[in-house]
């Protein structure tokens, strides 16, 4: 997939770090961030062969270096270790997107502590780590852009996915608080709610589960990865510097 030349986003060359871009809706922001300039740390937590795929997608789109970089979002230790190398690069992501997640489809008498703490941990926890990392160079530069990726489950809550409704819930919160804790320097931090999204997520459903699913959709199928993409661009541009502390949803109808 390769996007046609658009009006560029930023006012000057940006580094954007994008969590869990080796495939879906992370490689969709990361190509889109690329083909307006931006160098893009293409992160994943096992895939580097995809993730490298895309990182070279980037470097054509671009023409800067992009690269790959793996790591578990889950370990603070391990999120300290990847923004150690980038520290060695000379490299300070002035955008963070974080699109790094897990399905989870269980009703909560089959979800077991383990899974519910992983869930939380893939989800929230590691907004915190990115945050705690890599915001305190956007304040002390005043500019910068954070995008975590939600769900419309954060907002509506989905019978069999409590967790992952849980999950998103406390990331749509912790986007609104950290909002206001970082506005006076600049740093805008914002949410996107995606509703149905034609990934590997939803995999597990079958044909007739996803044509039910469709058919509940107002505009009448599922969203592509590359328009969360176009909601996240806008977002981290120059155009929403007074957006920030929003969740916005992206349901094609489904959920208003």
């Amino acid at each position: 997939m390769t996007f046609a030349a658009s009006a560029q986003a930023f006012s000057s060359s940006r580094t954007a770090l994008v969590t869990g871009a080796s495939r879906g809706i992370g490689a969709a922001v990361a190509r889109r961030l690329a083909a307006d300039g931006a160098r893009v740390i293409v992160h994943c937590h096992s895939a580097l062969e995809l993730a490298e795929q895309v990182a070279e997608q980037c470097r054509s789109l671009s023409g800067t270096d992009s690269f790959a970089v793996q790591a578990d979002v889950r370990s603070g230790e391990a999120l300290k270790r990847l923004k150690g190398e980038l520290d060695r690069r000379s490299l300070e992501p002035d955008i963070l997107i974080h699109c790094a997640g897990t399905a989870y489809y269980r009703l909560l008498d089959d979800t077991d502590e383990e899974a519910w703490d992983d869930l939380f941990n893939v989800h929230l926890k590691s907004a915190y780590w990115l945050a705690k990392l890599f915001g305190p160079a956007m304040t002390w530069n005043r500019q910068g852009r954070m995008v975590f990726l939600s769900s419309i489950w954060g907002l509506t809550g989905a019978a069999g996915e409590i967790a992952y409704s849980a999950a998103k819930g406390g990331l749509n919160s912790f986007t609104k608080a950290l909002a206001k804790e970082m506005a006076g320097s600049g740093v805008t931090v914002n949410a996107v709610a995606p509703g149905a999204v034609e990934t590997d997520m939803l995999a597990a459903l079958t044909p007739e589960e996803k044509a039910g699913l469709i058919g509940e959709i107002p505009l009448g199928r599922l969203a592509r990865p590359e328009e969360v993409a176009d909601a996240v661009r806008f977002l981290v541009s120059d155009d929403a510097g007074y957006v920030t502390g929003q969740v916005i949803g992206l349901s094609g109808g489904w959920m208003i």
